[in-house]
Order: structure tokens, then C-alpha cells, then sequence
């Protein structure tokens, strides 16, 4: 649990320079958990995700970087170092703070049953404090409590929700504090405590007025009532979550009244404020989604000026909508997103333009930059969710520009083809020109789910469904398990979560039987021509890998070598050789065939019990871009440069026994969990390679072969992510764009010194590097 958001950390991010790293791109979203989202008053949302904070700007769509955090967040604006506050024995649920003077008392709830207050100063003994502050605490006993710090005393309970009180927050009115209460009975209710004057005495109007009962309390000889103002009845579903803006005074004069934001488990927001003159509050806006099969909001924040706000739903997805500067009308906004589970493995498209994941939420996502009209900077966005699953996804393959591959915790593996609704999409908001995607005039328009089913059907234009029949109201309980209803769109700019889940499926064209158990790794070539696959396994008969021919999709050959599990495999920029690495700790090279009497792929080299240079799992594997080197990564904390596979000046394979170590053993301090060479050479002939760590670090190296030879040190660090930028748990994936320069960006000489990679890790987050090699 993290109690605020620090400026240093900020600033640390914003000031980082040409060099490396520049984090281009962090995908991620919110945790599933309440109150987990709040916007600052500078315009800074901050959330979690996994065990971290990200700080996320909405007017420009950056996320600036993540730090160490959290549970339950809230801004403190003010704070100077990062404390850790240790007491409770259960998971902390929600936290807050107030300043006194100079002072952070910070108040926090568990699961533990029990309330602690932290004081977070350097006052000397015997201070006192000018304010008593009052806290409010919802239960699951439908009861809103208060308690003063004065007197560590229970001021009094708050009575009338009918459930569990999900969320409470106060606001200041001149003289007055207003404390909003949301509840699992689909209600909120508003209190008003206001001080009374000792010399208060009832008249004969105050009798004529119908007044709401009033209970009191005493501090220091004051005495302050607290009494209901208004029960708002508006959601169908919980509400789970309730924020103020505070009123606007000109002038001393108020422009505007408090107004309250609310979330509901019914998947809509609703904007609350009392009505100029009569002062009911009365409800001014309403939005949210209709339909679908998510569940709805679990908290909810306006932004300081009330023209934005952003709910975040059970499965972390912020939704984001702004007020028109021109109208009285809210639009959907562009807002980041990402996985909400460990991302398990990624892939760039051929051109570079996009990337596709694959995580355990059960998605495969694709990412790609965009330009907003008028605006220079390039920022990245899901445009598209081809997969939404029913079983963890473990890996991908891309096999064309447009196709790719994919396999989960199931024996099957799926083959998906981008419809013409994404590739006209595509092509508008990155600005490429349709003719050149559009290559077929028989794609599909889309894609749907059928009923408690797990494949993409494919949708043609005389397929389409009429919205009014989608948009039918639920009659019975079997009307809820409805086909999930393909609309096209016209898109110019990301879309919002609910267009992501409805209308962005690309079809699934094929179902490729042969594993045993469930599948684990996938590879295909540079000719998108064979897909490498193969599943988990713990004995030899399982660990085959199988491959497939795309034409025809069938199955070409088994390749039996490994006896447990292969983690991963990589082809060779040239094709002709495959790489698979295993967790029995050995490599094994397969060389394609020339012969067409012959098997696709035959056994070239491998490793023994006796030739093994690795103590523990092999992880990770890559090609450098010349063919000649592969690359083996471990949990024994070793990376590992063997070769050459080529002779020098010549296409010519060396003999398998000269496939050996060709550079010392680099020892990077902790497992090595993913490794890969870059495709572009550094400027003194070099290879650049990146290392992904099981603490979530990623390191940068150049190895140079002729050193090693020399006498010399073969390899050279480049330095690596900060705490600020690494992930917070192992890295999973490391993949370099094909291409130099950056995704997005105009082509010139000044951008093509830049390389970058993305990985993917365990923190749910996806991140884009960008690298500038005249710096290493």
C-alpha cells in the first residue's frame, strides 16, 4: 500500500536525456481493486498496477514511468522521502491523509479488522496541532463511523445504508463539511456537519420548517451536528466509489457548488449537484457503456477543473470521458491501457509498425503509435484486442504482416487473421495508405464470439446485425449468453475499452491439433513460411517440437530431442537453422534440409550432460542479426555466445563440433530470464544485446567476438534500467523492432542511430525502449 505520489520521482523521469533508457511506452492498467485511482491536483493521475504506481498525464496521453508501490493510492503532494509504515498483519485496503501544519497524519484500513493512524513529522514532544481532524470509516456492518483524533474517540455512527458502505470521502463548503457515503444497496447519501452555536435557540419559523434529525457531538466545548442532506437513488447496482469536486469561489462569491462524482458496479457515472435555488441535488450527467459482458466501475475521479473524468472497472481498463469545451456533452477519451495479468510474451510486426501481446488476463493486445491531429509527440495505444480468450495465453508468433499465431493453456493452437475493419483502421490512424495493406478483396469485416464459445467467428458484410436487434432488452436468463455482436467502425483515433471488447476480434481461420499438454512456446521464420511449437512436458515423448507449414497448415515434422520442457525457440535470420532450449539445461540446433526427399529439418548440433555450460534452466535464446551467433540465457545468472554456425566471408556451416562457446561467461547477477541481439550492428562492429532479469532490471551490453580472440574483455556494459524504469517483476520477453529508427517517427538520417525494444514481464506491464546507439 503507498500513501502518495513523490515529486522527485517525477521530475526524474521527465529529465531523462538522449541516452539510454527512454522509456517511449509503458502499457499497463489499474489493479482490480477499489479505490486504487487518483488525480492530483496537478492534472497527474496515479494508479496501481501490480505492485507499482504509474503516473499517467490524460491531455497527453504520457505515462510517465512507474515506481514501487501499491494497493490503495491517493495523492500527497508535499511528501520528501518515501516511508514505510509497518503495523498491520492483513492486506491494507484503503488509506488516506491529511496535512496538519506542517504534519501527515495518515490513516489506513486491513483486512486485519483494525483502523491505524501514522503521523508523519519531525515535531518535537509536546506540539499541538491547530485543527482536530475528523475520520470516517464505512464497514460491512452498513454503518458509517466517525472519530475524532481528539480524545481517540468515537464521535458517533452514521446509520441508514441497508449494505456494505463501499466508499467515503468529504469535501469543505465555507463552514460546513459535506461527507458522501456509497453503499452495495445502490445508494448514496449525502451528511452535513456544521458547528453550532451554544447561543443556537429554536423560534417559531424554525417550527414551521420540516428540518432532517440532527445528532451532535462536543469537541473542546463545541458542538457540532452532523444530519443527512440527501439519499441519492439513481445506480441499479453497487456503488462502489464517490468523489467531490470541491465548489469554485470568485471573488468570495460561489460560482459553482460541490459537486459529487459516483461509480457503480451497473457500468455507468454519474455527476450529482444541487439545483441553483431550490437546492435539491439532482442528477446532470450520466455515462458509461450499455450491454456487454464486463462488470462494471469499482471507483471513480474527476479531474481538478471538472472537465474529465475516469472510472476504472473490475478488470483495471481506465474509461475516460471529457466534456466538449463548445457543449454540454461528454465523449469517450483516449486513454492508456494494458494487461491486467502477467504479459507472457510479445511480438513486433514485420514492418515494425505494431506489437502484439499475449498475457494471462486471457488477451492478445495490439499496441501501435499515434499521432493526434495537431500534435508532434507520438504516443501508444491498444487499437485492438484480436483475442479475448478463455485460458491463460502463453505465446505468439507472427506469420505475416497481418496473421499471427497463438497458443494458451490448452493443447490447441490458433491461427488469426486481421479482418478489413482493422486494416482500414490501421491505416487512418497511422496515416498508411489503405492500398498497400488492403492486398484482399475476400477478408471479413470482422469478427464475433459465439455464446460460451472460445473461437473468433468471422463476420462478412451480409453477416452484420442491425444495432437495434443488439441493443433489445434481456427478456430471460438465456438472453444473457448472447453472440457478442460485430459493429464496424470508422476509427481516427484509439478507441475506448468498450469498442476494444466488441469490435476489434480478428477471426480465428484455423485450429492446429498435435500437443499432448498445454502449449508453451512458439517460433516461426523470417519467410513466414513454418511455425516451431511446443507445450509443456516432463518426459521426452511430450517435449518434441512440432513444425507447421503455414500454406497449408498442417503438420510437417517432429523434432525429438529435449526431455523436459522447451521454453523457447528462435529461427535464424536466414531460416535455415532452428534454436530450442529447454529446462534440462541443454540447446539443441536443427538445420533445414536441401534435399526434398529429405525431412524438413534434421538434428545439427546440440549439448550433453558433458558439453552443458549451464547449471539450471535454460530461459532464454536468440540469433545475432548475421546468423553466425546464438545466445543462451539461464536461471545460474549466465549468458552465453556460442558459434560461429558460419564460416567467415561465406555462407558455409561450420562442422557441429566447432559450434561452441565463443565468449566468456557473462555473470549478470541474477536469473536470466530473457535475452536478445540487436538486429543493428553498434558503430565499431559490435553486437548489442539486451538482458531481462528476474527482479525486472533489463541490462544493455555490446560483445565484440575479436576481443575474446585478442586476449581482451568481449563484453562491455552499457548500463541498464533504473529503479523507476525496470519492471518490478521478471521479465518475460525481450524483442527488437526489426528495423532501426522508431516506431512512429519520420524517417531521416538523425533517426536512424535509434533502436528499440520491448519486453513484457510478470508486473503486467508492456514497455517500449528507444535507444540511441551513438550514446553507448
Amino acid at each position: 500500500c503507498a500513501t502518495g505520489i513523490f515529486h522527485f520521482v517525477l521530475v526524474e523521469l521527465l529529465t531523462t536525456g538522449d541516452g539510454f533508457p527512454t522509456a517511449c511506452h509503458v502499457a499497463c492498467c489499474a489493479n482490480g481493486t477499489p479505490n486504487v485511482v487518483s488525480w492530483g491536483h496537478g492534472g497527474i493521475i496515479a494508479f496501481g498496477t501490480c505492485s507499482s504506481v504509474a503516473l499517467y498525464d490524460p491531455k497527453i496521453h504520457a505515462l510517465y514511468g512507474v515506481s514501487h508501490g501499491l494497493n490503495r493510492c491517493m495523492f500527497s503532494s508535499q511528501f520528501a522521502k518515501l516511508m514505510e509504515l509497518k503495523g498491520h498483519t492483513e492486506a491494507v485496503c484503503a488509506v488516506d491523509s491529511v496535512y496538519m501544519d506542517s504534519d501527515i497524519l495518515v490513516a489506513s484500513s486491513a483486512s486485519d479488522s483494525s483502523v491505524k493512524l501514522w503521523l508523519c513529522n519531525d515535531r518535537k514532544e509536546g506540539s499541538v496541532f491547530r485543527t482536530v481532524p475528523i475520520l470516517a470509516c464505512g464497514g460491512d456492518d452498513s454503518q458509517v463511523h466517525l472519530y475524532l483524533l481528539h480524545g481517540e474517540r468515537k464521535a458517533m455512527t452514521l446509520k441508514g445504508h441497508e449494505d456494505w458502505v463501499r466508499g467515503v470521502e468529504w469535501v469543505s463548503t465555507r463552514g460546513e463539511l459535506l461527507l458522501a457515503s456509497c453503499s452495495q444497496d445502490s445508494l448514496i447519501r449525502v451528511w452535513r456537519l456544521t458547528a453550532k452555536s451554544s447561543t443556537d435557540t429554536p423560534t417559531e419559523d424554525d417550527h414551521a420548517i420540516i428540518k432532517m434529525k440532527e445528532d451532535v457531538f462536543e469537541v473542546d466545548d463545541e458542538v457540532f451536528s452532523v444530519s443527512l442532506e440527501t439519499v441519492l437513488a439513481g445506480h441499479e447496482n453497487w456503488v462502489c466509489g464517490v468523489h467531490w469536486q470541491p465548489p469554485v469561489y470568485k471573488d468570495d462569491e460561489l460560482q459553482q457548488s460541490a459537486r459529487l462524482l459516483s461509480a457503480s458496479m451497473d457500468k455507468t457515472m454519474i455527476i450529482w449537484a444541487p439545483e441553483d435555488g431550490s437546492g435539491v441535488w439532482v442528477e446532470q450527467v450520466r455515462v458509461g457503456e450499455v450491454g456487454g459482458n464486463t462488470l462494471g466501475f469499482y471507483g471513480c475521479q474527476m479531474s481538478p477543473d471538472g472537465s474529465m473524468i475516469v472510472a476504472h472497472a473490475f478488470h483495471g481498463a481506465l474509461h475516460l470521458w471529457c466534456k466538449d469545451p463548445n457543449k454540454e456533452d461528454w465523449r469517450p477519451g483516449v486513454v492508456i491501457s494494458g494487461h491486467f495479468k502477467a504479459v507472457q510474451d510479445l511480438s513486433w510486426d514485420p514492418e515494425g509498425e505494431f506489437i502484439l501481446s499475449v498475457g494471462s488476463d486471457q488477451t492478445t493486445r495490439l499496441f501501435t503509435p499515434w499521432k493526434k491531429q495537431g500534435n508532434k509527440q507520438v504516443t501508444w495505444h491498444e487499437i485492438s484486442r484480436p483475442q479475448i480468450h478463455g485460458y491463460d495465453m502463453q505465446c505468439l508468433a507472427m506469420v505475416g504482416r497481418f496473421q499471427f499465431v497463438s497458443g494458451a493453456d490448452e493443447k490447441v493452437l490458433r491461427v488469426f487473421q486481421a479482418p478489413r475493419n482493422f486494416v482500414e483502421n490501421f491505416a487512418n490512424i497511422t496515416g498508411t495508405s489503405k492500398e498497400k495493406l488492403l492486398d484482399s478483396v475476400n477478408l471479413p469485416e470482422g469478427a464475433s464470439t459465439p455464446a460460451l464459445g472460445l473461437s473468433n467467428k468471422a463476420v462478412f458484410q451480409g453477416d452484420l446485425v442491425p444495432k437495434s436487434t443488439v441493443e433489445k432488452q434481456f427478456n430471460s436468463i438465456s438472453d444473457q449468453y448472447q453472440e457478442s455482436y460485430f459493429h464496424p467502425l470508422i476509427l481516427t483515433e484509439p478507441p475506448p475499452e468498450d469498442h476494444l471488447l466488441q469490435n476489434t476480434l480478428w477471426p480465428e481461420i484455423q485450429k492446429l491439433y498435435g500437443h499432448g499438454f498445454e502449449i508453451f512456446c512458439l517460433a516461426s521464420d523470417s519467410t513466414g513460411t513454418l511455425v516451431a511449437s511446443a507445450c509443456k512436458a516432463s518426459k521426452a515423448e511430450h517435449a518434441a517440437v512440432i513444425l507447421w507449414s503455414t500454406s497449408t497448415w498442417r503438420q510437417l515434422q517432429m523434432l525429438p530431442y529435449h526431455t523436459l520442457t522447451v521454453t523457447q525457440m528462435a529461427f535464424s535470420p536466414d531460416a535455415q537453422l532452428l534454436l530450442a532450449v529447454s529446462r534440462d539445461r541443454t540447446w539443441s540446433l536443427w538445420r533445414r534440409s536441401q534435399e526434398s526427399t529429405e525431412p524438413p529439418f534434421s538434428l545439427y548440433a546440440h549439448t550433453g550432460k558433458e558439453t552443458a555450460m549451464h547449471t539450471r534452466i535454460i530461459w532464454s535464446c536468440d540469433w545475432s542479426p548475421d546468423s553466425k551467433y546464438f545466445v543462451t540465457s539461464s536461471r545460474d545468472k549466465r549468458v552465453i555466445v556460442w558459434g560461429p554456425c558460419r564460416r567467415d566471408g561465406s555462407e558455409e556451416m561450420v562442422p557441429p563440433a566447432d559450434i561452441r562457446p565463443c565468449s566468456t561467461i557473462l555473470d549478470v547477477g541474477n536469473s536470466a530470464t530473457a535475452v536478445a541481439f540487436c538486429p543493428e550492428l553498434c558503430s565499431d562492429n559490435s553486437y548489442l544485446l539486451a538482458v531481462g532479469l528476474d527482479c525486472g532490471q533489463i541490462l544493455l551490453y555490446r560483445w565484440s567476438p575479436n576481443q575474446k580472440e585478442s586476449g581482451g574483455d568481449d563484453w562491455i556494459s552499457c548500463g541498464g534500467t533504473n529503479a523507476s524504469q525496470s519492471h518490478t517483476l521478471a521479465v518475460k520477453r525481450l524483442r527488437w523492432r526489426p528495423k532501426a529508427g522508431r516506431a512512429g517517427a519520420q524517417i531521416s538520417d538523425k533517426d536512424s542511430s535509434w533502436v528499440q525494444f520491448a519486453s513484457a514481464s510478470d508486473d503486467h506491464a508492456v514497455k517500449i525502449f528507444s535507444i540511441n546507439k551513438l550514446t553507448l
